[in-house]
């Protein structure tokens, strides 16, 4: 153990630095590896002193998600609801969901985390509160900026739940017998997994996020200016 480790594991020992020694644990080993045990392991202390910060580990796995959330960018110019009526929101909420992605990128247990959470924690309702004023700011009603939220879904925290699997080889030729009987997926796949596509051989994630994220911001905007309401969308059902 060097020098500064040894500081590092003498030093006092509060909330932050057992959230982020966890956070720390949970990138290195796997949210499965996480327990109060080896935490407390890790920062050279007996079990017992973590709870003097974290009542249990579904506190700490709150706490987590925190500083995670924590490490989201603000919109560009480091204010919330800029852009005022018409502003540049859409600029402000894009690099806000990608801001993100990459922080989910960076802590990759963090989505399953945050989605077996029971309820919003701090840190998330503050940033889910900041991107509703952004889109106030820009001109959006209450009513279309609920209903914009709804379509953004996880994607507000920067992932989304894809419909098919990519995660086999590219370059695996399609079962010909698959291809007869379901033309249309067939086609749709060998187009995806052109080498001349602007995405390469096979589906490039980060540009399948941002596509999506895009045609829904560019969407939003366009009721907008519509004036869209859900109430006069009803009556004309």
């Amino acid at each position: 153990m060097t020098g500064t480790e040894e500081t590092a594991r003498r030093a006092p020992l509060n909330r932050d630095r057992v959230l982020r020694a966890a956070v720390v644990l949970a990138d290195a080993e796997g949210i499965e590896s996480l327990s109060m045990r080896r935490l407390a392991q890790e920062l050279g202390v007996v079990p017992m002193a973590l709870y003097k910060h974290v009542a249990n580990k579904e506190q700490l796995l709150d706490g987590m998600v925190d500083v995670v959330v924590g490490g989201i960018d603000l919109p560009v110019g480091g204010q919330d609801g800029e852009g005022g009526d018409g502003g540049d929101w859409q600029a402000a909420v894009r690099h806000r969901i990608l801001s993100a992605r990459r922080a989910l990128l960076r802590h990759r247990w963090a989505a399953r985390v945050i989605e077996s959470r029971t309820g919003p924690t701090p840190a998330l309702l503050e940033y889910l509160d900041a991107t509703i004023a952004t889109f106030r700011a820009g001109g959006f009603s209450a009513d279309l900026t609920h209903h914009a939220m709804h379509a953004l879904g996880s994607r507000l925290l920067g992932y989304s739940q894809e419909l098919f699997d990519t995660s086999g080889s590219d370059t695996a030729p399609p079962d010909p017998r698959l291809a007869a009987r379901y033309p249309h997926l067939a086609e749709m796949a060998g187009a995806a997994h052109d080498v001349a596509s602007v995405v390469g051989g096979g589906c490039d994630d980060q540009f399948e996020f941002e596509f999506a994220l895009d045609l829904l911001l560019e969407g939003f905007e366009r009721l907008r200016c519509r004036g869209w309401s859900s109430a006069a969308r009803q009556e004309r059902s």
